[in-house]
């Protein structure tokens, strides 16, 4: 019935300066840009950029994580190279680390965008590149 997650949307005040900045962090064009919609193929799966409307109100309890190699510490790099901040961390998280293992040899890190939504990037060892 379900078949996998497919696309996450961020919701961005300025598309322009928002394609410019996920074209900068994915090393990739966007395959569909519009002045209200802007979609990059990642992996197989798509990001989408839409531009906030007056009327819309942000949705703050949605992550979505992308997956990345084992070296998930360069990754983690990048994002903060390109202008993203070190999202706060669940108290559960003791050491405040920035990536976080969270057993079974998944390791996870959370970013804001200069957009406010939220990156997250995942290593996992039980899924196929």
């Amino acid at each position: 019935m379900f078949l996998g997650l497919r696309t996450v949307i961020y919701q961005v005040s300025n598309l322009v300066e928002a394609t410019a900045w996920y074209t900068k962090v994915l090393g990739v064009a966007p395959y569909f840009n519009e002045p209200y919609y802007v979609g990059f193929h990642v992996g197989g799966f798509e990001l989408g950029l839409q531009a906030d409307s007056p009327s819309s109100t942000p949705v703050a309890n949605q992550i979505a994580y992308w997956g990345v190699d084992e070296n998930i510490e360069a990754v983690y790099a990048h994002l903060l190279a390109c202008g993203a901040t070190p999202r706060e961390h669940d108290p559960a998280n003791t050491d405040n680390a920035a990536i976080s293992d969270v057993g079974g040899g998944i390791r996870v890190a959370e970013v804001r965008d200069p957009f406010g939504n939220i990156f997250a990037i995942l290593f996992t060892p039980h899924f196929g590149a």
